[in-house]
């Protein structure tokens, strides 16, 4: 009998083992399974992460390009006074053109009329001239018929 007694002693030492064995291996798995889902949760956290970043870079690049046509219509803006600006100057080295021709006409009118009165006063002279001559001749004509 105790020699039937061995082989099954070695039978539940090595049953034993085995039970220890796949206890561990079935801790180890399950150690695995918790690393594992630790691994999941962290891969889906940083998917929502990097979706999240896709959004804000997303909503950046849309910013970007708002600032952009912004800036766009600025320069615009900025070109059409620019162009407004210089037809101002030009109208109005146009404009002082025209009151420097003016001016010179109104100074060449005023020559004109005072070379006008001038020559109206030498002949008012002239008249005047003429009336006493014509006077001084009717007087002596008086003189001589008396």
């Amino acid at each position: 009998m105790l020699n039937n007694d061995i082989p099954r002693e070695q039978h539940r030492e090595q049953a034993e083992r085995i039970r220890e064995k796949t206890e561990d291996s079935r801790q180890d798995a399950e150690q695995d399974r918790a690393f594992t889902e630790k691994h999941r949760v962290l891969a889906e956290s940083d998917r929502t992460e990097a979706e999240q970043f896709r959004r804000l870079a997303e909503q950046a690049r849309e910013v970007r390009a708002r600032h952009r046509e912004a800036l766009e219509t600025v320069r615009e803006e900025r070109e059409r006074l620019r162009e407004a600006g210089e037809m101002a100057r030009i109208a109005g080295e146009e404009a002082r053109a025209a009151a420097e021709a003016a001016r010179h006409a109104a100074v060449d009118a005023m020559r004109a009329t005072a070379e006008t009165l001038q020559a109206t006063l030498q002949q008012m002279k002239v008249v005047e001239a003429m009336r006493r001559t014509l006077r001084e001749i009717r007087d002596v004509n008086k003189l001589d018929s008396n």
